[in-house]
């Protein structure tokens, strides 16, 4: 089968997105995510805070933890993706077994099937 990507182009810009993901995954967690919520909440024992700014502080917990979720997926899936590459099989439709559009790739590097393969259970 002939191979429907630049090798190193490929790899280069997965890694590249490798890099960029887990500088945002880092980030995040500098910024205090992993602490415990206690740590965050600026609630100190002789200053009550407003349920008002709790359910705020709440709120944006809860969104930065959903970001976290979907860039260590994103991560997780440009793994995938480099280890496709290695084991030769990247660029092929997991479902079809047919080569993945260039066009797809070079969208969405870590595509693991093509936009129209039927029943795709992949998350691409």
């Amino acid at each position: 089968m002939t191979q429907n990507f630049d090798d190193d182009a490929a790899r280069d810009r997965l890694q590249s997105d490798q890099d960029r993901v887990q500088g945002l995954i880092k980030n995040l967690r500098a910024e205090g995510l992993d602490a415990e919520e206690a740590d965050n909440s600026a609630d100190l024992s002789h200053v009550p805070q407003h349920q008002g700014d709790q359910g705020s502080d709440l709120f944006e917990r809860e969104k930065d933890i959903a970001i976290l979720e979907q860039l260590e997926h994103e991560l997780a899936e440009i793994e995938a993706a480099l280890q496709r590459l290695d084991a030769g099989t990247y660029g092929i439709d997991e479902v079809t077994g047919e080569p993945i559009a260039p066009e797809r790739l070079e969208a969405l590097p870590n595509a693991r099937t093509n936009v129209d393969t039927p029943n795709a259970d992949a998350p691409n």
